[in-house]
């Protein structure tokens, strides 16, 4: 067995963080009107043996909450003196977006369609460029926290290009059951992460602008998970978890007519060819239009939203190569599973 090296001060935004040491940084993102230096927080915990630099981040849609939360548990929980390596933490990396709870920046422009930027392109593409190449790209690992959009919520599940080993082995090792086989998305961080060879995966659970218990812990626990996995801290992951079951292909439902929505299926649930996911009526119920699965699968997202427009995404399916019934039971048990941990961990800040 390799002996475990002490590890040296890890320097970041021209900031020294000792051995053993965890400092909060400012990243300077832009300026309100007012002049006022609006920055993106980040905290560096620099363990006292040598191992990964991990990046958690989130809310680089500025409305998706829940990664926000995800980060100050998991931050509450990191023991300097027992890690292995650093970790990044970026509770909120779209700080305009969150200053005014949107997922965009004040250009309308999407985040995490534009990187790796440009220090001369749009707001977006400036903030990109600045935290891609101060703080990404001193990384080796990330793990990017998301939400479903505004009025659309999402099933725990970790979204990663599985071609790449490194990347296929952190999906796995946070421990949701279903994993989407995800191809990169030009502009995304997880695009450009990789083409520096830095695997990223996605976790997305929970809708925008909520907090969602189950989404939360489940988030805090796959962290955990993936640290473990990557020696970060001690400990295994727990064998009686299943491996997750990769879905090769996933597709929106839309809705064929304007009108409201009466939904007959939620998250997690299994569907077949032909079942009926929800009606969609007139007001005065004098016309209604049955919304049917094109195919067998598992809802991994849906709108919340009840009124509806021609054209509009209600649901989201998963399609599994292995039987939907399976994808089903280790669903309800990973549910049941996050439940009790987020009991407990009420009782603990209870007792605290």
């Amino acid at each position: 067995m390799a002996k475990v090296k002490i590890n040296r001060p890890f320097t970041l935004l021209g900031e020294q963080i000792g051995v053993g040491e965890r400092k909060t940084l400012a990243l300077e993102a832009a300026k309100l009107y007012t002049h006022s230096p609006l920055n993106i927080p980040i905290e560096v915990v620099n363990g006292v043996m040598e191992g990964p630099v991990l990046m958690v981040c989130a809310a680089i849609h500025g409305d998706e909450l829940n990664g926000v939360e995800v980060v100050r548990q998991l931050l509450a929980k990191i023991d300097p003196s027992q890690l292995r390596g650093t970790l990044i933490a970026v509770p909120i990396v779209n700080v305009f977006g969150f200053i005014h709870k949107s997922r965009y920046l004040p250009d309308r422009r999407d985040m995490n369609r534009s990187f790796p930027g440009s220090e001369r392109g749009s707001l977006a593409g400036r903030m990109a460029y600045m935290f891609f190449n101060q703080v990404a790209v001193h990384c080796t690992h990330i793990i990017d926290l998301h939400t479903g959009a505004i009025h659309r919520t999402n099933l725990p599940q970790i979204r990663a290009n599985l071609a790449d080993e490194a990347t296929a082995e952190m999906a796995k090792a946070f421990g949701t059951p279903a994993v989407i086989d995800a191809s990169l998305r030009n502009g995304s961080l997880r695009s450009e992460a990789a083409n520096l060879g830095i695997p990223v995966i996605t976790y997305e659970a929970g809708e925008a602008l909520r907090f969602d218990p189950i989404a939360i812990a489940a988030g805090v626990q796959g962290v955990d998970y993936v640290m473990r996995h990557l020696k970060m801290i001690r400990g295994k992951r727990p064998k009686k978890l299943p491996d997750p079951i990769i879905a090769g292909s996933t597709s929106w439902i839309r809705a064929e007519v304007d009108g409201i929505v009466r939904a007959q299926v939620s998250l997690g649930e299994r569907v077949i060819k032909g079942q009926i996911l929800a009606y969609i009526s007139s007001p005065l119920g004098d016309s209604e239009l049955e919304l049917l699965a094109p195919k067998g699968g598992i809802v991994i997202g849906q709108q919340t939203m009840p009124l509806v427009n021609e054209g509009d995404a209600v649901f989201h399916l998963a399609y599994f190569a292995s039987d939907n019934g399976l994808v089903e039971q280790q669903l309800e048990s990973f549910i049941d599973e996050i439940n009790d941990l987020d009991d407990e961990l009420k009782t603990a800040e209870l007792n605290n």
